[in-house]
Order: structure tokens, then C-alpha cells, then sequence
């Protein structure tokens, strides 16, 4: 759902608000099966972006099937905050595995966890894949 608002001039925005909002829904079942707008968070920028973008070269060797629960976990551990025991416990792994495919993650992109910069990169890309970007689909 877009954002209300009042005359036919406005209509070019609201429906770009309703489609983003649309393919968020769809990306992320938390979100649906009807999402307005306000709510889908990132997806708000991530949806306005070329679907070219999200294709990073770093993180493209992550997107794979062959390392989809490496993805899964990067994803979990960004989505916690980095707080391993809390991405652990939803992952329902040890924390030491974690650990280990967190530096699984980190070899196959040549990216630092410990770096606010690429773990944003990372968190962006694995999100802007559910919108079936080149290398998710």
C-alpha cells in the first residue's frame, strides 16, 4: 500500500510506493501478504535501485545455491546485530559454528565482519537478493 495522499498528480508516486511495497511483500513473507509502504524498512531504498546494483562483486560468490546456508547465516547474524548468541540461537547452531562459517562468509568475499562498511554492503546485498536481483533471483 502507498503512502494516502490526494489528486491524480500524485499518482506516479503513490504507484511506485505500492509496487516497491508489493515486491517487499513478496520477498520478505514477514512483511505481507499486504505491506504499506512505511513498513518495509530497507526495501524502501533497495526497491527504488537498479536490480543491476545489487549485484556486488564481493558478495556475488555468497549467492550461490552451493553456499545458501552461508548466505542464511550472514544474513541471521546482520539481522541480530552481529550478537552472536542471539544469531546462534536462531539458527538453532553452537556458537562456535557460527563463528566458523561467519569466517567461511568472510573468505569467500574478501569482506571484514568487523567493518561497519562491509557489513552493510553484505547485509544490502543479501536483503536486495530476496527482490530477485541477477545473482539471487
Amino acid at each position: 500500500m502507498a503512502t494516502p495522499r490526494r489528486g491524480l498528480a500524485e499518482l506516479r508516486g503513490a504507484w511506485a510506493e505500492a509496487t516497491s511495497a508489493a515486491r517487499a511483500a513478496l520477498a520478505e513473507p514477514r512483511l505481507g501478504p499486504v505491506a504499506p509502504w512505511a513498513s518495509i524498512g530497507p526495501y524502501r531504498l533497495l526497491t527504488a535501485l537498479p536490480r543491476e546494483a545489487a549485484d556486488d562483486p564481493a558478495v556475488r560468490p555468497l549467492l550461490g545455491r552451493a553456499h545458501a546456508e552461508l548466505a542464511r547465516t550472514a544474513e541471521v547474524f546482520l539481522d541480530h546485530a552481529g550478537q552472536a548468541g542471539r544469531a546462534a540461537a536462531a539458527l538453532g547452531i553452537h556458537r562456535q559454528t557460527l563463528y566458523y562459517r561467519l569466517s567461511r562468509v568472510e573468505q569467500l568475499t574478501g569482506l571484514d565482519l568487523d567493518d561497519g562498511e562491509d557489513r552493510l554492503l553484505l547485509h544490502l546485498s543479501l536483503k536486495a537478493r530476496r527482490l530477485g536481483g541477477p545473482a539471487g533471483g
